[in-house]
């Protein structure tokens, strides 16, 4: 299983395209991820729990600057809604992506290098939370065929590193991902 997405040149809102490499996480990329992207507890949480076999933490790098993430969680999720009714099934949390590299496809491309990591997993379904006034987001989703679910909003645990923090109210949505990688059979 390859960790890499083929090196890829994108437009961007510089002058230089952007040299486009989606990988897992290494534990040698935590500076780069606290200085790119802040969140320097998230990270290491999330480094840690990947070290475990409890998810994936993708990177999506410009040369040498992290641009954008998305963690995969393989534990059972921690809202009981999503626990009672997709038992199973991968989380796809925290997709991020640096503002200045927004609106040119990364996240979509974080998204797809994501399914395609838990198709060849074996997984056939995949779901995500998004706040619900979060349109935008939605949007994106959507388009990718995310499918909101028929059980109503929840309440989403933000990740807790030590500071107040308030609980969102999400909407849950799910994609099959039967095939999405482009070698297999649809």
């Amino acid at each position: 299983m390859a960790d890499v997405t083929p090196t890829a040149l994108l437009p961007a809102r510089r002058d230089a395209p952007v040299a486009l490499e989606i990988r897992a996480a290494k534990q040698t990329d935590i500076k780069a991820l606290e200085r790119d992207l802040g969140q320097a507890k998230f990270f290491a949480d999330r480094l840690k729990r990947q070290r475990k076999g409890k998810g994936l933490l993708l990177v999506a790098w410009d040369r040498k600057r992290a641009i954008g993430v998305a963690y995969l969680w393989w534990e059972v999720a921690d809202e009981p809604e999503i626990r009672e009714h997709l038992a199973g099934v991968p989380l796809l949390t925290h997709l991020e992506v640096s503002a200045d590299y927004r609106s040119h496809g990364m996240g979509t491309k974080l998204i797809h290098r994501a399914e395609v990591e838990l198709d060849q997993r074996g997984y056939a379904r995949v779901a995500l939370a998004v706040e619900v006034n979060n349109l935008r987001a939605k949007e994106l989703y959507s388009r990718l065929r995310y499918t909101e679910w028929e059980h109503g909003t929840v309440k989403c645990l933000p990740f807790d590193d030590g500071t107040p923090q308030a609980v969102e109210i999400c909407n849950v949505m799910v994609k099959r991902l039967r095939g999405v990688a482009p070698w297999r059979n649809r």
